[in-house]
């Protein structure tokens, strides 16, 4: 079935804002601008020197402000449910006798639950790892690295949601360790032939490191997300929404009073993470504070499309959508390189490029298979049951963190489906 106008236009939304979403994230990191003054040698007047915009753990607070924004969306969503409720409840009583006084009420959880603070932690510290870990990758290799994570969820739903993995599953998740691979390998290959701004070969291999340990901790989350909240009914936007007021609370005077005070030789402060100084360097700078705010606003505006596709279309539909944003971040990236600014995006390798190619297809049909997208029945050793499309061990991942692979809502979206008078009784509009 062809898709509809509205269709396409959620998914070239999806698809648009995940891709600025890494591309301005990674533009920060290589801005150089100067930042918060330092007092000078022997009483010297305070000086302000440039220096590159590394502060992960603040552009997590950037993430969790755009989550928060889902907030407003869900409070419009449950302004037009409360409206279609009045209307259906009067035609109700149009249709029957309306003498007989309706009780009906609709039914809607507070916004606030503590709950969601358990997955928050979660997304605070793979968002964080892998941002810390973009610091010395390229904006693509990031992406296709961040396909890893269909792997964790997959292991992870065995072991502790006893899911049954069938053949597409495991071949899925093979084919994206091969691809893995391939595009680790390319990028330590060419830093060991020629360096770049991304860093030594030591800090590739840290970089990928930290990204996978990212993806691993966002697939906990995943985990964690169905066993708490799967069942509570939360619709999406209330997930998304929460997760980012916890996240933002938690930073701002938990987690980053903590790491200011942490020593660090290397930094431009002296301090672990300085958020002082971030401040400054977005204030001396309207570029980088450009792209922090379309960091922060993609965030919000890809969380929505992302769940509207899901909801539109099915959950393969947004996990393919998700899987192109690596064609369009490496695309761009190189586009900005050649004929923009070359101090910005990422060359094209042409002696390992090839090696980086060949992964993200693996990653691409590995995703694909994981899905259940291609039907292997017709092989000897496979079972002839067909796999059905959507049914990935773990499809209910809603959070919003910026560009976490695949995942659907469908475990969510099931209760929003439902009509406004079932089950919606016992409290007051």
């Amino acid at each position: 079935m062809a898709l509809s106008l509205y269709q396409i236009f959620l998914a070239c939304g999806m698809l648009i804002t995940g891709s600025i979403n890494t591309i301005s994230k990674k533009a920060q990191n290589d801005f150089k601008v100067a930042g918060r003054p330092l007092p000078g040698v022997n009483g010297t007047n305070s000086t302000a020197e440039p220096h590159n915009f590394d502060h992960p753990w603040f552009q997590t607070v950037i993430m969790f402000i755009g989550e928060f924004l889902c907030i407003f969306g869900l409070l419009i969503y449950r302004r037009n449910e409360r409206e279609a409720f009045r209307q259906q409840l009067q035609q109700t009583q149009i249709q029957a006798d309306s003498s007989v006084p309706q009780t009906s009420t609709l039914k809607q959880p507070r916004i606030f639950q503590w709950i969601i603070a358990v997955p928050t932690v979660c997304d605070l510290f793979g968002t964080t790892l892998a941002g810390i870990g973009l610091l010395y990758v390229t904006a693509s290799v990031w992406q296709m690295l961040r396909g890893s994570i269909i792997i964790f969820t997959g292991l992870l739903s065995k072991f502790f949601l006893k899911r049954k993995l069938r053949y597409y599953h495991w071949g899925g998740m093979i084919l994206t360790m091969f691809g893995l691979v391939l595009v680790g390998i390319s990028s330590i290959f060419d830093e060991e032939r020629k360096g770049t701004s991304a860093g030594s070969g030591g800090q590739i291999i840290l970089g990928i490191v930290l990204i996978l340990a990212g993806q691993l901790v966002n697939g906990v989350q995943m985990i964690i997300e169905e066993l708490f909240l799967k069942h509570r009914g939360f619709p999406p936007l209330q997930v998304v929404g929460m997760e980012g007021t916890f996240g933002f609370l938690i930073l701002s005077f938990i987690v980053l009073p903590i790491l200011y005070f942490i020593p660090d030789e290397a930094a431009y402060s002296g301090r672990y993470e300085d958020s002082i100084d971030a401040l400054y360097q977005i204030k001396n700078s309207p570029k980088l504070l450009m792209f922090c705010l379309f960091y922060l606003t993609s965030i919000a505006f890809y969380n929505y499309f992302g769940l509207a596709v899901t909801k539109s279309l099915t959950a393969v539909h947004r996990t393919l959508i998700d899987a192109c944003r690596t064609i369009v971040v490496w695309v761009v990236d190189l586009f900005i390189f050649y004929l923009i600014d070359e101090s910005f995006g990422e060359s094209f390798d042409i002696t390992y490029g090839i090696l980086q190619i060949d992964g993200f297809l693996f990653l691409i049909v590995g995703t694909a298979l994981y899905n259940g997208l291609f039907d292997c029945s017709f092989l000897p050793c496979i079972p002839s049951e067909p796999p059905t499309s959507g049914t990935s061990p773990s499809q209910e991942d809603v959070h919003g963190q910026d560009g976490a692979q695949g995942g659907s809502g469908d475990a969510y979206d099931e209760n929003e489906r439902t009509p406004l008078l079932k089950d919606n009784k016992n409290v007051s509009i």
